[in-house]
């Protein structure tokens, strides 16, 4: 075999490889699922504990070793909007996001061991309060 070949099939082999490479990237930036889906993807660690909704939105609850973190997500992005998120461990100070965005607010997260917390969100002046929760 001559160098010529080999030095063919190995550029043949890389530009497949890196085509492969490139829509795999394409394939999981475009996958399924909503705006409002993505957006929770990879913002709060551990397991999804509770969906607080309401009208404009809902509250996503992630618990982690002892860490609670909370994102709300507004029901139609676009437009900026008034939104917050606040999650608090009982006897402490609550995380809080505050402003005006076009489809999520936080993440906020706290360290609440074993103790409740209390989530809030609000979205266009709509909200919910959890109450005390995961004790």
């Amino acid at each position: 075999m001559s160098s010529g070949r080999s030095s063919g099939r190995i550029r043949r082999r890389l530009t497949l490889g890196t085509a492969v490479l490139a829509a795999a990237v394409f394939l999981s930036l475009a996958g399924p699922g909503t705006a409002s889906a993505q957006a929770v993807d990879g913002l709060c660690a551990g397991r999804k504990v509770r969906a607080l909704p309401f009208s404009t939105g809902r509250v996503d609850v992630f618990k982690s070793r002892g860490y609670v973190c909370a994102v709300a997500i507004a029901k139609h992005t676009g437009a900026r909007k008034t939104m917050s998120v606040s999650v608090k461990a009982r006897g402490g100070r609550p995380a809080r996001d505050k402003g005006r965005y076009t489809h999520r607010a936080g993440p906020v997260t706290v360290h609440a061991g074993h103790r409740c917390v209390w989530v809030t969100g609000k979205i266009d002046g709509r909200g919910v309060s959890s109450g005390w929760i995961l004790c």
